[in-house]
């Protein structure tokens, strides 16, 4: 069963580990946009590059909620530790919700007609 577990924490370190370079990639491939695009409207690229880079962010942390639970749930299902997850998945899928709102303009559960 130790072995079992060691591997689980292996694979959800590597989880982490995409999550975070998803963010680190999204902010380059948003600032290499920003910084070399043709359209001369800065208040546009300015748009384009929150825009990009609130999806790298929101990508990222689907990935880190996706490792936290991986790690917490079958490395040490403690109360505590499955509350300290209820938390931070809580915090992420708040911070996700804003992001969301940030980028399109709207809640994700309306409808597209209604900007």
């Amino acid at each position: 069963m130790e072995n079992i577990k060691l591997y689980i924490k292996l694979i959800a370190d590597i989880v982490e580990m995409i999550g975070v370079i998803t963010i680190f990639l999204g902010i380059i491939y948003g600032f290499f946009n920003f910084l070399f695009s043709k359209n001369q409207s800065v208040k546009n690229n300015y748009h384009i590059l929150r825009q990009s880079l609130g999806k790298a962010i929101l990508l990222g942390l689907e990935i880190l909620i996706a490792a936290d639970i991986m790690a917490t749930v079958v490395i040490d299902p403690t109360l505590e530790t499955v509350s300290v997850l209820g938390l931070i998945v809580l915090i992420r899928t708040l911070m996700s919700l804003s992001l969301e709102v940030e980028i399109s303009g709207k809640f994700p559960w309306q409808s597209k007609k209604q900007s």
